[in-house]
């Protein structure tokens, strides 16, 4: 292994057995050692399954490498093998320098133990000795925390301390190689940028970092390269805006678009000419405009739909279409949509308003809209059996992701005041394609304008 590398990973595969009852793992242990031993063919009680396949990639000694990629792609597998704490079924990882990794963070402190007693133990995992310890305690404390508690025993922390010490620990003991797998969302926004502050210092000092993360942001500010995996094959690798570029186009793509986008960005990584070797061009896929059509998947649906209780009128058949009236939940940054649904109504009702919202994944409302401002200018009474067709047209200003919609309606059915006569949160769920060469950042674009001029 190179001297000026920290990390080489030579066609590396893992493989799980899978067992669908605990009998066929009992009949795996037992039968084919029998069949052998009366020269008897045997066949295994048990399904492969391969997290990773043939990875291989080299991380120079201070270079900072994200691995970004769906659930189930293999990242935590490959992490976990890089520290040691999994073997790889083929193939070689070496590793040259201190690791410290924060995994699953706190999952190696005893319960029973006090703090203090923890990070000493856990230094010793890390191979720190007790001497350096004793002369980083005091850091380790104040970064973590947590005051008196250290000296209690762990059972007692909330799950908020625990990861805090944890993290203390880890990010203390002057890694030369510093593994993190989405561990960078630990505690209060104080200690989110306490935790980013140090890695920052670390990597100044010449450290290694290689971690995994689902936020693009992380990747692109904090990598000098990333590392896109998918079903355990790495299918691309550079420059980490490009690469997160990729990845967005891959997630958000509708599912019969998938494979030949992972061919593409599969033939452009592995192809060192950068020749698109689907279409003959010069231009690599993953440097290449690959357009994305708004279209409608029926097999994308918000699974946290919440319907409220119905008090004389109901919302029905929910629709998000575009301007010639294509239903779709695939939609294009600044294009023109409508969100559009009926609504019943079955009781006389007064000062009737509907309205609508979009969300992120996370809940936050990003806005929405009234059809009418105040109960003056709502529709004065409703008789039963009247039905509604509403409908909302929008300008899409949002950056790539996953967002949701409510739909709701308001009115009175008694003398009580405005009230919610039917709602659903979560009713209809779409994705924002990605753009190329976007330079809007966050969720919402506000079409800004930069012009940089050198002044005499």
């Amino acid at each position: 292994m190179s001297s000026d590398l920290a990390i080489k990973v030579d066609n590396v595969s893992k493989c799980y057995q899978i067992y669908d009852t605990p009998r066929a793992r009992l009949k795996q242990f037992v039968l084919p050692r029998l069949r052998r031993s009366f020269s008897l063919p045997s066949h295994p009680y048990f399904r492969e399954f391969w997290a990773l396949r043939d990875v291989s990639f080299e991380v120079k000694k201070g270079e900072t490498v994200g691995i970004i990629g769906r659930n189930g792609s293999g990242k935590s597998t490959l992490l976990q093998m890089i520290c040691g704490t999994l073997n790889p079924t083929s193939g070689n990882i070496t590793a040259n320098g201190r690791i410290s990794a924060l995994l699953e963070l706190g999952s190696g402190f005893n319960p029973e133990f006090t703090g203090r007693e923890n990070v000493y133990m856990n230094a010793a995992i890390l191979g720190v000795s007790k001497d350096e310890i004793d002369a980083r305690f005091g850091d380790i404390a104040a970064f973590a925390d947590i005051g008196d508690f250290i000296e209690q025993p762990v059972k007692s922390y909330s799950s908020g301390m625990m990861v805090r010490l944890a993290f203390a620990v880890a990010i203390n003991v002057e890694p030369e190689i510093l593994i993190v797998d989405e561990a960078l969302s630990v505690g209060d926004e104080l200690f989110q940028r306490k935790c980013f502050s140090r890695i920052e210092a670390i990597r100044a000092k010449g450290a290694t970092v290689f971690f995994v993360s689902h936020s693009a942001s992380q990747i692109v500010e904090l990598c000098d390269r990333a590392i896109m995996l998918d079903s355990g094959e790495i299918i691309a690798s550079g420059e980490p805006k490009q690469i997160v570029s990729s990845y967005q186009k891959l997630l958000y793509a509708p599912a019969h678009l998938r494979d030949g986008l992972r061919q593409q960005l599969m033939a452009g990584s592995l192809n060192g000419s950068g020749k698109d070797l689907a279409t003959g061009d010069d231009t690599a896929p993953a440097e290449r405009e690959i357009e994305l059509d708004e279209t409608f998947d029926p097999n994308f649906v918000p699974q946290s739909t919440i319907e409220f209780e119905a008090r004389g009128a109901r919302i029905g058949d929910l629709a998000l279409l575009t301007g010639d009236g294509r239903r779709v939940n695939s939609l294009k940054k600044q294009g023109r949509y409508r969100l559009r649904y009926e609504v019943n109504v079955d009781k006389f009702i007064t000062n009737v308003r509907f309205g609508m919202l979009i969300k992120t994944g996370s809940g936050i409302p990003l806005g929405g809209f009234m059809s009418a401002a105040t109960l003056a200018d709502a529709i004065p009474f409703v008789e039963p059996g009247t039905r509604y067709t509403v409908e909302y047209s929008f300008t899409c200003f949002l950056n790539p992701g996953v967002y949701f919609m409510n739909a709701g309606v308001f009115g009175s059915d008694d003398a009580d005041g405005e009230a919610v006569l039917h709602r659903k949160a979560d009713a209809v769920v779409f994705r924002v394609l990605p753009t190329e060469r976007n330079c809007s950042t966050e969720i919402i674009d506000f079409d800004f304008q930069c012009v940089a001029n050198i002044n005499d």
